[in-house]
């Protein structure tokens, strides 16, 4: 009962850190990159309608970018666990003492005496499928993925860029002109940069203020480099 509960409580772990790598990948680039195309346009275009429909363009082509590319990750993930699994069964029928000494040397590892060491292999080789699950996860250190996990880690992705991209959109819903637009959206965006960095420091276990001052400035770089770049073109 204990090593049940033991193992759901690593499963949800597992999972819930999947989810917020997802998240943090999904809204950095979204708060950034949509607020640097914006800044950019503000300094090189006056309709702030043309702002609005390039960004949520972008906002679009960059959530799908990142979520087949989250797809991929966890396709390539799947693959690679899938081809090991293969090796391991493979290596089980072909070279039955090697395996079974590595899974001694484990055990002798823990310090086991000889005689606990002889009678936990014999009891682990008997399934095959569980000697192979036992290789994959001491020898090699693969923890078999969710199946569904490649879809989850795209739509988890594509919609925190979706999210994180509007921040810095949403003032020129309301606005005149890209320079209004701009003040406002940079008022709101570097705030959301520094606050997301602050907790995302704080989950990674790296100093909160640093993390967060280190986001809010790279957004601002960009956004700046992005406004000067697009205002000398345009002169």
């Amino acid at each position: 009962m204990d090593n049940h509960l033991h193992h759901h409580h690593t499963e949800h772990h597992l999972t819930s850190s999947a989810i917020l790598t997802d998240i943090v990948i999904g809204m950095s680039d979204g708060l950034t990159v949509p607020f640097a195309l914006a800044a950019g346009l503000s300094g090189a275009v006056k309709d702030v309608h043309l702002i609005v429909i390039a960004g949520i363009a972008e906002i679009a082509a960059g959530s799908i970018a990142m979520g087949l590319g989250g797809y991929l990750a966890g396709k390539t993930e799947q693959d690679h666990y899938a081809s090991e699994l293969r090796r391991e069964y493979d290596e089980i029928e072909r070279l039955p003492e090697v395996e079974r000494e590595e899974v001694r040397e484990f055990f002798e590892g823990l310090g086991l005496s000889p005689s606990v060491q002889n009678q936990a292999v014999e009891e682990l080789v008997k399934d095959k499928d569980r000697w192979a699950d036992f290789m994959m996860k001491h020898e090699l250190g693969l923890e078999k993925p969710d199946p569904k996990r490649a879809r989850k880690s795209a739509f988890n992705i594509g919609a925190s860029y979706v999210v994180g991209g509007l921040i810095p959109l949403s003032p020129y819903f309301f606005v005149k002109d890209g320079i209004s637009g701009l003040r406002i959206s940079a008022a709101v965006t570097l705030v959301c940069l520094f606050t997301f960095g602050y907790f995302k420091s704080k989950l990674t276990g790296t100093p909160p203020l640093q993390g967060a001052l280190k986001v809010a400035v790279i957004g601002a770089i960009a956004a700046g480099c992005a406004f000067g770049i697009a205002k000398w073109i345009g002169a």
